[in-house]
């Protein structure tokens, strides 16, 4: 009994003890919230003073700004008054001004007798007239322009074309000289009764010439291609040693053959030289044959390569097609070859034997039209005529005989000596300029123009030459004294 009752009294004085516990807890924390409670409502009645101190300092600022707002808007609207104002005495002037200028017109229409219209129209034919004063002096000074840059240029074009290419001359011949090996070689050349030089000159059609020169022969004909073919079987027969008509005949007809490939290989030289890709081959062998022709000491061939030449530069620079430019500078003078069997002029041979071969019509037009014998009518033409005036007329270009050349230059300073006021006359570089010395006290600057030109003209009308001619008249004054 007295155990269950200690027991008892245990567990409530442990209840008790928990039952105080949880009283100061709760106690503590009702504390505690309290304290919470009385911090966040400091905090609530510092932020609402802060928010109406703001909101007292916003209305303050917003008070100003209205008042400014109102002040500029009274501004505004002032001047927008003063504006109209102004706008109204504006327009008031402006009504007064164009009365004025009304009156104005009628007292100048009344003063001139001519109505608005009329005035108009006549400034107006007056300023047209003077625009096209204005105009005409431009057009002319443009077009003055245009043609000198334009002949500077064309002189920078052909003289380029000429200086990068430029070929030797060779001289002009119907004789070729053969050296024998020996002196004793005239004998077995001429045979027994003469009978193996005239085989020689019958096969060959060309005559052997014999004299008393040491080892020496001459093979002379027109024809320098049968004349090549005789030289190869004379050099034949001689390095043989056997000679007789009928070893003439067999040597001779292997030398045409190799003058043959010979003409065929110079042609096909010629087309790789110039950039051209293929030719018939008929025209090629006779192109090939003109490697054995010259012309005023300037070997065919060679001219009609340096022509095309000449031509494709001047085409390239001028943008045409530079190839079928070359091929018609190429061909201009391939009558050349056949004008010694066939009648006429060699453009118009060459034309027709271009024709006849497949060249295009630009091509043949091109030849026939290359020495002006008909209008050249495209630019194919016009270029190679250039280029072959290029070629034949550069320095050094063409030789002429001793004899014409010589009469040449006594014409051109029979021309000059012949005007009055001429003291002295010297035909120079080759009969490429003439120049005249004239008296100053005779002539004036004037008249030694009038000189220049008037020789310039005779020289044109009576002479026939390559290139130009330059004419210049010297008219020196001189002052002399001695100082003693």
């Amino acid at each position: 009994m007295r155990i269950a009752m200690g027991t008892g009294s245990v567990a409530s004085l442990m209840l008790t003890g928990v039952l105080g516990l949880v009283l100061a807890l709760t106690w503590l924390m009702i504390r505690r919230l309290q304290a919470a409670q009385r911090r966040a409502v400091g905090e609530a009645e510092r932020a609402r003073t802060w928010a109406e101190t703001q909101a007292a300092r916003l209305r303050t600022e917003l008070d100003r700004r209205e008042e400014r707002l109102t002040e500029e808007l009274r501004r505004l609207r002032a001047q927008e008054d003063e504006l109209d104002r102004r706008a109204a005495e504006l327009e008031g002037s402006r009504a007064a001004l164009d009365e004025l200028e009304s009156e104005r017109r009628r007292a100048l229409e009344r003063a001139a007798g001519l109505t608005e219209a009329r005035a108009r129209d006549e400034l107006t034919r007056a300023v047209e007239a003077e625009a096209r004063r204005e105009a005409a002096v431009t057009v002319r000074e443009i077009e003055r322009r245009a043609k000198s840059e334009g002949d500077q240029r064309a002189r920078e074009i052909i003289a380029g074309s000429i200086q990068r290419m430029a070929a030797e001359h060779t001289a002009e011949t119907v004789v070729t000289s053969f050296r024998l090996p020996s002196e004793d070689m005239k004998g077995r050349v001429i045979g027994r009764e003469g009978r193996n030089i005239r085989a020689f000159e019958a096969v060959t059609g060309v005559n052997l010439i014999v004299d008393d020169t040491p080892e020496l022969v001459q093979l002379s004909c027109f024809d320098p291609v049968r004349r090549e073919a005789a030289r190869l079987t004379l050099d034949a027969l001689t390095a043989d040693g056997r000679i007789n008509p009928l070893r003439i005949e067999e040597v001779h007809e292997r030398s045409r053959a190799e003058v043959e490939r010979l003409c065929v290989r110079a042609g096909e030289d010629a087309l790789l030289a110039v950039q051209i890709d293929t030719m018939e081959p008929e025209l090629l062998r006779t192109l090939g044959t003109l490697r054995y022709r010259t012309s005023y000491g300037q070997n065919v061939l060679a001219h009609l390569v340096e022509s095309a030449h000449i031509a494709g530069m001047m085409a390239a620079e001028l943008g045409v097609d530079p190839e079928l430019v070359r091929r018609s500078a190429l061909l201009h003078d391939i009558g050349k070859a056949l004008s010694h069997d066939l009648p006429g002029s060699h453009a118009a041979i060459g034309a027709e034997f271009a024709r006849r071969h497949g060249e295009s019509s630009e091509v043949v037009h091109a030849i026939e039209a290359h020495h002006g014998e008909i209008e050249p009518k495209t630019v194919e033409a016009v270029l190679t005529q250039a280029a072959d005036a290029c070629s034949g007329g550069r320095p050094g270009a063409r030789r002429e005989s001793l004899e014409m050349y010589v009469r040449r230059l006594e014409r051109l300073e029979e021309i000059a000596r012949a005007h009055d006021g001429v003291s002295k006359v010297f035909a120079m570089q080759a009969g490429r300029e003439v120049r005249v010395m004239v008296q100053p006290e005779l002539v004036d600057d004037l008249r030694a123009q009038t000189i220049a030109r008037d020789v310039a003209r005779q020289v044109r009308e009576e002479l026939t030459y390559p290139g130009q001619i330059r004419i210049t008249v010297v008219r020196e004054s001189r002052a002399t004294e001695f100082a003693r």
